[in-house]
């Protein structure tokens, strides 16, 4: 039996099954803080059971740089820190990242969120049998205050699918690229969109214009929404950052569903804000679109003070879905 995985857009040496020689992965991992959180992210992917060389890279984004030297490495492992040395925010963090990772492969995981023992193996295997796919993720367990959800995608996912929604199952931390192809045909995280709000949407829509997603069929990783996010409240970052995605991609003009998606949200955002005018204006523009997105409805509620804002995003992601 022989493997065989692209790396860097070559293909690796083939070599006998007593002998498989295995990617090396970075882990980047973006943080401001929440160091409990951090700590159990870190140890998550230290206990991966892959084979392969792995490193753990923590990029400290405007805060100072803890040590984490109370965290214990094994063997075969290794975890570095360093600071932000780009535009601050969660895209120059994971640029920082993988601009000095080590790893042929380059994972993301937030910093409050762990992935389960055998995610990286089952990606790489995954990757093995479909080396044309552009990036891997898998499927993921929300633990919300409403309980554990656990969202699993097709295992294939076009840049189509993603025109038309954002597909809530493909989750950062659970995605897996190529260094090379960050560096070349995906390129890096975008940092001019606002607050890098949707920043992690934009790559998925650059990268699947060169080639599919593979998703492994199973949770592979915990995503924790029973706690406080980073964009709680942060409406303006929102409405600013996915106002940026529709211009920047004109193909969603192709998909008059996907764009009354976003144009809901927006219109979501700017409700929350108190701008009813503005968020009449979106709702209309999703709604003619789409008279199902209920989105939009939902703006229109809150713009015209039926139901406050936070009221229905509480209740949504009790459920493990978001707006």
């Amino acid at each position: 039996m022989t493997v065989t995985i692209r790396i860097d857009d070559e293909v690796a040496d083939s070599v006998a099954e007593d002998a498989q020689v295995l990617p090396s992965v970075t882990a980047v991992l973006a943080t401001r803080g929440r160091p409990q959180m951090l700590r159990a992210a870190i140890r998550s992917i230290l206990a991966q059971d892959y084979q392969g060389d792995l490193e753990v890279l923590v990029i400290f984004d405007q805060v100072e740089i803890d040590p984490l030297d109370d965290i214990v490495v094994p063997e075969g492992r290794r975890l570095r820190t360093l600071p932000n040395v780009r535009r601050p925010g969660l895209a120059g963090g994971r640029n920082t990242g993988i601009l000095a990772a080590a790893g042929a492969l380059i994972a993301f995981c937030d910093d409050d969120d762990e992935w389960l023992p055998t995610k990286l193996s089952a990606q790489v295997r995954t990757w093995e049998a479909d080396p044309k796919a552009i990036g891997m993720a898998a499927g993921i367990t929300i633990e919300s205050e409403g309980g554990a959800h656990t969202r699993v995608g097709d295992e294939t996912v076009t840049f189509t699918d993603f025109l038309q929604s954002r597909v809530q199952e493909i989750h950062p931390s659970s995605l897996l690229w190529r260094r090379g192809d960050l560096l070349g045909q995906i390129g890096l995280v975008d940092e001019q969109i606002p607050a890098s709000y949707g920043e992690d949407y934009d790559l998925l829509l650059r990268a699947t214009r060169s080639g599919n997603l593979r998703c492994v069929p199973e949770s592979l990783v915990v995503v924790h929404w029973n706690r406080a996010s980073f964009f709680d409240g942060r409406w303006h970052a929102i409405a600013d950052g996915l106002t940026y995605l529709l211009r920047k991609h004109p193909e969603f003009s192709r998909s008059a569903v996907g764009t009354a998606r976003i144009a809901a949200q927006v219109a979501f955002a700017h409700a929350a804000l108190g701008k009813r005018r503005d968020a009449r204006r979106w709702a209309a523009s999703a709604l003619r679109r789409d008279r199902r997105q209920l989105r939009a409805y939902a703006a229109l509620a809150v713009a015209y003070r039926l139901v406050p804002a936070h009221v229905l995003v509480n209740w949504v992601n009790r459920r493990g879905r978001g707006l």
